[in-house]
């Protein structure tokens, strides 16, 4: 949104500006209009990381409510975990075996 008005802010202001302008005048609208440009591809790129940010959120929890719904059902199966290999114990704690069956 703020690019489209900017732009047509830009847009109706160019050509009232141009009239008349000396050559340092010029250039440094170009400078503002070239930073205005980077600026808008800022924002645009700092609302994707946002979006991305917010997405990792989500995926977080997930995998918070996943842990606690696995340590639950460990708890609830009351196996005898002191039978188990440690290595089965590392493979349920990364998530690469199921908690009971």
């Amino acid at each position: 949104m703020k690019a489209i008005v900017t732009a047509l802010s830009a847009a109706l202001i160019l050509p009232l500006a141009a009239c008349n302008s000396s050559p340092s005048e010029k250039l440094a609208e170009r400078v503002e209009e070239a930073a205005d440009n980077r600026a808008d591809a800022l924002e645009t790129n700092a609302e994707a990381l946002r979006d991305q940010a917010a997405a990792l959120d989500n995926r977080a929890e997930q995998v918070r409510d996943t842990a606690e719904e696995r340590a639950d059902a460990i708890e609830a199966a009351d196996r005898n975990v002191a039978a188990m290999s440690q290595e089965k114990r590392d493979a349920v704690v990364l998530n690469e075996a199921p908690a009971v069956r």
